[in-house]
């Protein structure tokens, strides 16, 4: 299809020819640059014009510009670079006439060099007086006028590039995710765990409850799953002897997007050799705590309007505890019926699915339907029914395990359990899935023979944990949808 440019476009295509007919490579070389615009700032703090005359600090930047004042024989020109936005005076005087005929074909959004001596305005802006102008690449589309007001916010996320231009809160996300990444690592690392890479193509649906995208391996000719969790694998290195490992990993589910969802999306698994739930409980609260510490230089935050504190011990509950609160019904009665727990589930308005065969799955619904919306502040919920746990210990009273999940806002951020060890227990919750999938869960988990030999070798009682990144990000940033956290999310056809 052929391109149709706009005036504007047209117009800085026009200054593209100008630019090789005054011998400028408009596209532009290496470039070294001696200071950034924040270290411009910190060698000009708190000095006086007269102190900068005096000291002639020279730097060498380089940036986006993003304002220009062209006045006659000398300018003005903001540009912009990863750090911030700074300032430079332009002269014919200063440059000379050749490299000033080059920068009054500049535009808005070109990308230019700049080499001078720190200066204050009278107005007492930070200036560069500039000495030597160097273009480096020519910009063929403007740059919008208010992008950050932009109501269809899709298109943000569409041209992701001109919101890190235009957007300084997006340019700020941006940079605090690997921040984050990097706190949650070394406190990991601190902690003797091993950071370890594992396969995204799975012949076998496991290590979570999840619908699977499915792709096709030509020289194999054989069907894989792109991983849902990376449960499995680590598990084994567990059996290995790695003994305390973690994986920062990009998962697939082949479901629904909404605010809190994307298709793909970060997760970070730890497993702990002679680990169990508690340990987990410590690391899980420990790790939250010195990520918001260390990034935000604070534990307390607010959150689009609701204030979250980190600081006090997070709260210890059961999911049989808060239904009993908010409905009156105890599932921890072991004369509780099924016909009892239906009959209360459809007064609340529940629709009971045909795999539901036992309790659980009722004390779950009620849970996901009447409490999870009041957990605020960060909340361990513990006690699982051993339906929707297939990959956890049993507690004391085996209709539970050894599970918690912690919510934040009313928001799942944190999966942990006791791990289960036992092969022969394990094959047949495998196989109690695969009757619910038979039922019509196409969520359930297929038997993975690979993983039940690894386990007849012996797993090490085992403490592990999956924590959504994703979600832990927008919490930090103050985000409230996960496209605002992932840099190019999944979208909808324009």
């Amino acid at each position: 299809m052929e391109e149709k440019l706009n005036d504007q476009e047209l117009a800085r295509r026009e200054k593209l020819n100008k630019l090789k007919e005054l011998g400028v490579n408009p596209w532009g070389q290496a470039f070294v640059r001696t200071d950034t615009s924040e270290t411009c700032r910190e060698k000009s703090n708190g000095k006086t014009n007269e102190e900068l005359e005096a000291n002639q600090i020279n730097v060498v930047v380089a940036g986006r510009i993003m304002f220009l004042r062209k006045m006659g024989k000398a300018s003005f020109v903001t540009i912009q670079d990863k750090f911030g936005k700074i300032q430079a005076y332009i002269s014919i005087d200063t440059v000379g006439e050749e490299s000033y005929n080059v920068f009054k074909v500049c535009d808005v959004g070109d990308i230019i060099g700049i080499e001078g001596r720190l200066m204050l305005t009278r107005t007492g802006e930070l200036t560069i007086r500039t000495s030597k102008f160097t273009f480096l690449t020519k910009s063929l589309k403007p740059l919008p006028e208010k992008f950050h007001g932009l109501t269809d916010v899709e298109e943000r996320f569409r041209h992701r590039y001109v919101d890190l231009i235009m957007n300084e809160d997006a340019k700020r996300v941006a940079l605090l995710r690997p921040k984050m990444l990097r706190s949650m690592q070394h406190y990991f690392d601190n902690l003797g765990f091993v950071e370890v890479e594992t396969s995204v193509l799975q012949p076998i649906l496991g290590g979570a409850n999840a619908k699977p995208f499915i792709t096709h391996h030509n020289a194999l000719d054989k069907d894989f799953y792109l991983r849902i969790a990376t449960e499995l694998p680590l598990k084994k290195l567990i059996v290995g002897g790695l003994e305390k490992v973690y994986e920062f990993g990009r998962l697939f589910r082949n479901e629904g997007m909404d605010s809190r969802h994307n298709p793909e999306f970060t997760t970070v698994e730890l497993y702990e050799a002679y680990g169990d739930l508690e340990s987990m409980r410590r690391i899980c609260e420990g790790v939250i705590r010195n990520t918001a510490q260390e990034c935000l230089g604070k534990t307390k935050i607010d959150y689009q309007g609701t204030e979250i504190d980190f600081g006090p011990e997070f709260r210890w509950v059961s999911m049989a505890e808060l239904v009993k609160e908010k409905y009156g019904i105890d599932f921890e009665r072991k004369d509780l019926t099924m016909e009892e727990a239906v009959e209360f589930a459809k007064k609340q308005g529940i629709k009971v699915e045909k795999h539901w065969t036992s309790t659980g799955y009722i004390l779950n619904a009620l849970f996901e339907l009447g409490c999870e919306e009041s957990l605020i502040q960060p909340t361990f919920v513990h006690g699982h029914p051993i339906e929707i746990s297939p990959l956890t210990k049993k507690s004391e009273d085996p209709r539970f395990t050894e599970r918690f999940e912690l919510y934040i806002n009313s928001t799942e951020f944190a999966n942990a359990y006791s791990e289960l060890n036992d092969p022969i227990d394990q094959k047949e919750r495998f196989e109690a899935q695969l009757k619910a999938k038979e039922l019509g869960d196409d969520e359930a988990n297929e038997m993975d023979y690979n993983f039940l030999d690894s386990l007849n070798y012996g797993m090490p009682p085992t403490g592990g944990i999956g924590m959504g990144f994703d979600r832990f990000v927008m919490l930090l940033t103050n985000e409230p949808s996960i496209s605002e956290v992932i840099l190019f999310p999944t979208m909808r056809d324009e």
